[in-house]
């Protein structure tokens, strides 16, 4: 048996965001036009997940003492089929009677006595069946979590259920892709040595012990190097200006889809929509992959709002920032490498080219801030304060967001799970504290699906607004290319100036 290992502070604040009303759970759906074998996929689960990554057999144990994080240790009692479930779908067997199953699922909660996941393999999906799978947020992040659901795949039906995993670069790049006939540049970057150094400090703000022990070792590389000495007093501004930013953030005001959630869940997705053509409305307006999509997603939120008589005013959202490099190796140990930014959708623009220009606007400005590692650091600091002053920091952030947008790029061509084509793959991301509806964007073999889980009590008809995405998607596509130097549309067209 392994010993035990205590958990990261920011893999604890995961852990206790947990509530009754907002799981940290991540959901995956994998869709298959085939059969998928148990006993294969049972081999494979055992081989490359949970032989890979030891916290797949681990189950997390609370500490006796105050403040010290939780740590992972050896489930005495681990078995795969505690965590691997055989379903039967209802009648009609259709994708209604499986929204309906993947929603009830979200709100359950995890097995707390027993390592934090469980995978469902549902049958009778018409000729095919579905793979659910649920991952406790404090495992990992999304990113990682996604590269290690590609690690049980392979190239072809004839894979071996102990294969190699597959390569990082089999991803499709979507991040900050600008398309100027250059490289891409995601929006996965790593902060410089000298601006990480500057990350503790923040988290110092709530925990002066770490802080101390941090300015103690900068203190000695400052010595090494006085070169250094400027850089890191910049980098230290820097950070305190972008936490008073993020503290400062305005709330959210209530709104037919921000309010006090529920327990429900309901889920749903788009059709599946051609990569190439969201890549040519970018392209054609000097703009992102994740710019035209995030911007449908304004659009439609506005018209949802604006069929209930609301008001359209803009909106913030959560986006996780990636600090973890995408061409290194998945860590063994998993765990949260991320920050969160505030993305302000601009649902009260009116016009889908000026949404997009203000979306791809703004992202700019996330990319050159500091906002995500400093945002990291607050997790990380928030993880060693006691769990109700925990959940009092949680609800000050996440009350000022009204939603929750994530990006995970997958892979270019036709994956196997158990010797069998994957479909489509969906996600939905948690929300914490306040927040009632998760947006997540997920790209596979030339096509995107965007998958939305909301709260059952404030959208009770979600589908509505992902009609509207596609509509939004369609708009933009009729829209004119615009005249655009580095890679920065600046020129409306008159026909883009539609009311809505």
């Amino acid at each position: 048996m392994s010993a035990a290992t205590r958990m990261s502070n920011a893999d604890a604040a995961w852990l206790h965001m947990d509530r009754p009303t907002n799981l940290m759970v991540i959901n995956s759906v994998l869709l298959f036009d085939e059969q998928v074998d148990l006993a294969r996929l049972t081999d494979t689960v055992q081989h490359r997940l949970v032989d890979r990554y030891p916290r797949f057999r681990r189950r997390v144990v609370e500490s006796r003492l105050p403040l010290l994080p939780p740590s992972w240790e050896d489930d005495p009692d681990f078995a795969l089929h505690h965590h691997i479930h055989h379903l039967a779908l209802p009648a009609p067997g259709d994708k209604g009677t499986l929204k309906e199953l993947v929603g009830d699922l979200m709100a359950t909660p995890l097995d707390r006595s027993r390592p934090l996941w469980n995978l469902y393999l549902v049958d009778g999906l018409g000729e095919g069946c579905a793979v659910i799978c649920r991952m406790h947020h404090c495992i990992a992040d999304g990113i990682a979590l996604g590269r290690v659901m590609l690690s049980l795949t392979d190239s072809s039906r004839r894979g071996r259920v102990g294969g190699e995993e597959p390569p990082a670069q089999a991803v499709e790049g979507m991040g900050r892709t600008r398309f100027t006939g250059g490289l891409p540049d995601p929006i996965s970057t790593l902060a410089t040595p000298v601006e990480t150094l500057a990350t503790p400090l923040v988290g110092g703000v709530s925990a002066g012990v770490k802080a101390g022990r941090a300015l103690a070792r900068q203190g000695l590389h400052v010595a090494a190097h006085p070169r250094h000495a400027g850089a890191l007093a910049g980098a230290v501004a820097r950070d305190a200006g972008t936490l008073v930013k993020l503290v400062l953030t305005p709330t959210d005001a209530a709104s037919a889809i921000k309010g006090e959630p529920g327990i429900s869940r309901r889920v749903t997705w788009t059709h599946p929509i051609s990569l190439k053509l969201v890549k040519r409305i970018a392209h054609a307006h000097g703009a992102t992959v994740n710019d035209v999509l995030l911007a449908g997603v304004s659009g439609a939120l506005r018209h949802y709002l604006q069929d209930r008589g609301g008001a359209t005013p803009e909106i913030q959202a959560l986006v996780p920032f990636n600090l973890r490099p995408l061409e290194e190796p998945v860590p063994r140990e998993l765990g949260n490498r991320f920050g969160l930014v505030f993305l302000p959708l601009p649902v009260g623009t009116s016009g889908s080219y000026r949404r997009l220009v203000a979306v791809s606007r703004r992202m700019d400005a996330i990319k050159s801030s500091r906002e995500g590692p400093v945002s990291y650091g607050i997790l990380g600091a928030i993880g060693l304060t006691p769990v109700g002053v925990e959940r009092r920091v949680v609800d000050m952030f996440s009350g000022k967001g009204t939603a929750v947008m994530t990006n995970v790029p997958g892979p270019r061509k036709t994956v196997y799970l158990a010797g069998v084509p994957v479909k489509t793959v969906l996600f939905w991301g948690p929300t914490s504290g306040h927040v009632g509806m998760s947006v997540a964007i997920f790209s596979y073999r030339g096509e995107v699906t965007v998958g939305l889980m909301v709260d059952a009590k404030l959208v009770p008809h979600p589908d509505e607004i992902v009609d509207g995405l596609e509509a939004e998607l369609g708009t933009l596509a009729r829209i004119p290319a615009t005249a655009h130097t580095t890679g920065r549309a600046h020129k409306r067209p008159a026909q883009a100036a539609e009311a809505r």
